[in-house]
């Protein structure tokens, strides 16, 4: 029972939905909301309304954004207390449960809502995005600051890890490799040092004393951008070992445009030979004896998703490998 010492807290349970889109080679993550800041489609669970986690959340996404979503699936539930809690705060504490939605783009364009709209989620995580090379903000400001913090923290009470090894494994430092899939890890190393705006809104102690901050991407409201790391890391994993790119592609395509929707979500290049053997290899599409003339160069034969490869193995994706 509850005492004087430990009053019982209130505890409610909202929903957040990360929908993802892709358009012109760009990856999209679609935000809600008027003022504050950006944040997802998102609102309280109401059990005497909605019947499952799911129909409630179709419904916030519906009412903020009028999309209605296709794809969901359940990422993770997020219990952390006092992530965004002020001292003295009496609200009850929300534990949340983050979702993944993918939608094509031609139904992101049609978005009228004056408070809903898609942005790049590289806007978010600038780091992510090796399609150009090694981004320049790792080297000009997240190393330096990680460094720096290694130096004075203290090791966490039961972590597998210090934090020289947490850096290590999460950007690829002392010979490891960079591992597309880790960007929740980072974001959470960002968030341990102190080093991004939600950190130091929420009064975090490892805070790193700066006279000008960097800017580490845009923030989110609540524990959103956390989500929105764990959507992404769940989507460049699921690449592999799921066809759900085709979620995000239109009816028909060129190999070169599934390609570039895959190097968007990973964050780096493939090569285009190797990936088309994959493909083909996989025989998850097949020709639809039509041309596209929009390339800009030769015309490229037109493909499709065949769905029958959905019942003659249980996990049919794109394994491409390391850089």
């Amino acid at each position: 029972m509850a005492n004087e010492q430990h009053p019982r807290t209130a505890i409610e349970i909202g929903l957040a939905a990360a929908i993802v889109a892709i358009d012109a080679d760009t990856p999209l993550i679609l935000v809600a909301g008027e003022g504050g800041g950006f944040g997802l489609p998102s609102g309280p669970f109401d059990a005497l309304e909605h019947r499952t986690f799911e129909i409630g959340l179709r419904r916030f996404v519906a009412e903020q954004t009028a999309l209605e979503v296709g794809y969901v699936e359940q990422l993770y539930t997020f219990g952390d207390r006092g992530r965004h809690a002020q001292a003295g705060d009496t609200a009850p504490h929300v534990v949340s449960v983050g979702y993944l939605a993918l939608t094509r783009a031609s139904d992101a364009n049609a978005i009228k809502v004056p408070r809903a709209r898609f942005e790049p989620w590289y806007k978010f995580f600038p780091w992510e995005d090796w399609r150009d090379g090694r981004p320049k903000i790792l080297d000009a400001a997240i190393m330096p600051a990680l460094n720096a913090w290694a130096k004075i923290a203290k090791p966490t009470p039961g972590a597998e890890f210090g934090p020289r090894e947490r850096i290590r494994l999460s950007f690829g430092t002392e010979g490891s490799s960079w591992d597309e899939e880790r960007v929740l890890d980072r974001y959470e190393l960002l968030y341990s040092a102190g080093l991004i705006a939600e950190a130091q809104r929420d009064g975090r102690d490892t805070a790193l004393p700066r006279d000008k901050p960097e800017s580490l991407g845009e923030p989110m409201q609540f524990d959103h951008r956390r989500i929105l790391a764990t959507a992404i890391s769940r989507l460049r994993a699921k690449l592999k070992y799921r066809p759900v790119v085709f979620e995000l592609m239109p009816d028909e395509f060129t190999l070169t445009e599934l390609q570039h929707t895959v190097e968007a979500i990973a964050g780096r290049h493939l090569h285009k030979q190797n990936f088309r053997r994959l493909v083909e290899g996989t025989a998850l599409v097949e020709p639809t004896g039509e041309v596209s003339t929009h390339t800009g160069g030769r015309p490229a034969a037109m493909y499709r998703f065949r769905r029958e490869v959905l019942k003659e193995r249980p996990a049919p994706g794109l394994r491409f490998g390391g850089r």
